[in-house]
């Protein structure tokens, strides 16, 4: 919940100014609702695409203060994070919840990006795998194979979000690699291998190198970093390197 319309803007000038080519880097901002139509508008000619930060699962109806992906969609973005770990600590959503908001963007044309991790106690307590092959398998029941191809899953561990923590290198390949072959055994091989799958946990310019280097990691989900075009253009070079 950062900046306003004006800032947004300044801040993708300064992204795409800044770095008129990223290479074979697919570049995506998330603002906030009530800059998401100005933002998409602003970026259509540019190679930075649009996302936005929820959606809800109705297309819709009487949701007071809800925003569905027909709306998202007519809004101009082409993304929508789902299930982020503030969605799920802090407003409570549910793993049955995020798989709704999944079929609700595949719906309306929007390619989900679905994130998933655990908390530090369930780390502590020896639970991640199952937390996260249990996210996984609620949040994607129902979906085919060529839906799921659509998705990007990033893999958040929720006690490195925002903390100034990062998870271990062999961590993160760790829970990845568990990501793709709880995909693979779901949904096979190929269509394992196609989701791209992002980390994220207080991503910046002093680690992506060394995080997007590792082989089941496709991206990064950056926070903090992303609102400063400097640091998030450090990052898109280090993932086209």
């Amino acid at each position: 919940m950062n900046l306003n319309i004006d800032q947004a803007i300044a801040l993708v000038d300064a992204i795409h100014f800044g770095l008129p080519f990223p290479g074979e880097v697919d570049v995506i901002v998330a603002p906030t609702f009530l800059c998401l139509q100005k933002i998409a508008a602003h970026l259509k000619d540019s190679y930075i695409g649009a996302a936005a930060q929820d959606l809800f699962f109705e297309d819709q109806g009487a949701f007071t203060g809800a925003c569905s992906g027909k709306q998202i969609k007519d809004a101009g973005a082409d993304y929508a994070i789902i299930g982020h770990s503030e969605r799920r600590s802090i407003f409570g959503e549910s793993n049955e919840i995020v798989n709704k908001k999944i079929k609700a963007a595949l719906r309306n044309k929007l390619i989900p990006i679905m994130c998933i991790g655990e908390t530090l106690a369930e780390r502590e307590a020896g639970q991640v795998d199952a937390v996260i092959n249990n996210q996984l398998s609620a949040g994607l029941a129902g979906l085919t194979s060529p839906q799921t191809a659509q998705l990007v899953i990033a893999y958040e561990p929720v006690w490195a979000i925002g903390t100034g923590k990062t998870a271990a290198v062999e961590q993160v390949e760790g829970v990845h690699r568990t990501i793709r072959c709880a995909l693979a055994m779901k949904f096979g091989a190929e269509i394992s291998e196609a989701i791209r799958l992002l980390y994220g946990g207080s991503v910046k310019p002093a680690n992506s190198s060394e995080l997007l280097a590792l082989p089941n990691v496709d991206g990064a989900l950056v926070g903090g970093a992303s609102l400063s075009a400097p640091d998030f253009i450090e990052i898109i070079e280090s993932a086209n390197s």
